[in-house]
């Protein structure tokens, strides 16, 4: 397996710039100058990726759950479906939302009319949306993370060049030594970020799903790939850099579903600005810039090269987009004074916000209808009374 490894995967004109050998970095390794970083440490990764998941559901259910009844963390109350065995296959086995057809085919089979049908769809969706509850527990272990991860990170590259001007990444490439720190900053990074990709199918789906999954994909190859090819120094920047706005967002987040609303608009703020300058600023006239311009002036281009630019480049086409995204929300907090809602929301939001609508209406018109029904009745007895009049006075008329 090694062997075939070595001759399809680690050719050194597809990990090193033209004239270089691995033979080169092995002579200039030395007993106190550290190690070059090695692709079979990656596979730490993997049992990390399942120990950040056993640890998460811990704590969110000994620390999270805790915490979010301390800050007022409710649950919204949701009518349940009445227990129809034939809708709930249908609703497991064949689609969430049924076509017409399907519908009056189902109300036939259940005795039910088509709009009990769809009410009972509506009501069972409502049911397996995420809770606030469930909500505030994945943005607190978010949050959690990324806070110490950032906090780690940026004590490990204070007292380095490379923090401070991106050219040094450069300096000797590729015979840079990695130290143990850094080494494992990437393999617990790597590590979470696959126990995200591993759970996002159980996790929040919200209207940027496709884009979260293409951005774990990326990060994943990109830190993978950066490892391998000892582009450690410019890869714990573009780590750092997104640690640095991400436990933000968590946090805004967390106190809204606790509805604190000024603390939250605060926090959603401070994240704003601080999103827009690193990932539309930094990232792109900084770390890209150095990644593509700096290194292809120094080196010639190689495939890793382009390899690297590239994932690069889908990072920032989807900060792009969330950019976008958070502008339209600070325009929202401009006009109306507080952030509503989050333009990220939940995939199944304005159902959610429909059914709300529609139960308010089935509310009223129960409310309603006593009401007509009493001021029909007040007004047939009112025109029995004036006809009852009316014919008494006509003899007397006439």
């Amino acid at each position: 397996m090694e062997a075939l490894l070595n001759e399809w995967l680690w050719q050194e004109r597809y990990w090193l710039p033209p004239g270089m050998h691995w033979e080169d970095l092995k002579a200039k390794e030395g007993p106190g100058e550290g190690r070059y970083p090695l692709p079979r440490d990656l596979f730490y990764t993997l049992p990390v990726a399942f120990a950040f998941i056993t640890f998460r559901y811990v704590f969110e259910r000994v620390i999270a759950v805790p915490l979010g009844k301390r800050l007022g963390v409710k649950d919204r109350i949701r009518i349940r479906a009445a227990p129809v065995p034939k809708l709930e296959t249908f609703y497991e086995q064949n689609s969430r939302q049924p076509s017409q057809s399907e519908v009056a085919f189902l109300g036939k089979q259940c005795g039910l009319s088509q709009a009990q049908v769809l009410t009972w769809f509506r009501h069972r969706r409502n049911q397996d949306r995420p809770t606030n509850t469930k909500k505030f527990c994945e943005a607190t272990w978010r949050f959690v993370f990324y806070l110490l991860a950032f906090t780690a990170g940026l004590g490990s590259l204070l007292h380095t060049p490379w923090l401070w001007d991106c050219s040094a990444c450069w300096d000797g490439f590729p015979r840079q030594h990695v130290s143990n720190v850094h080494s494992w900053y990437y393999i617990l990074e790597l590590g979470f970020y696959l126990s995200l990709l591993l759970c996002v199918s159980v996790d929040v789906k919200r209207k940027d799903f496709k884009e979260q999954v293409i951005h774990h994909i990326a990060t994943i190859f990109l830190i993978g790939f950066s490892y391998c090819g000892n582009y450690v120094r410019v890869g714990t920047l573009v780590m750092l850099l997104h640690d640095s706005s991400d436990f933000l967002l968590e946090s805004a987040k967390m106190f809204h579903y606790a509805d604190w609303a000024r603390t939250c608009d605060s926090l959603f703020l401070l994240f704003a600005l601080v999103f827009l300058v690193t990932r539309l600023v930094v990232f792109p006239f900084r770390l890209i810039h150095t990644a593509m311009i700096t290194f292809g002036d120094l080196f010639q281009p190689f495939l890793g090269y382009y390899i690297f630019n590239i994932l690069l480049l889908v990072l920032q086409a989807l900060h792009i987009f969330w950019a976008y995204l958070i502008l339209r929300m600070v325009c929202k907090f401009a006009f109306k004074g507080k952030v509503e809602g989050d333009e990220r929301s939940d995939e199944e939001s304005e159902a959610d916000e429909e059914e709300q609508l529609e139960d308010g209406r089935e509310r009223r018109k129960g409310a309603i209808k006593p009401k007509l029904a009493s001021l029909a009745n007040n007004c047939v007895l009112n025109n029995l009374t004036n006809q009852r009049g009316l014919n008494s006075r006509l003899p007397k008329a006439r």
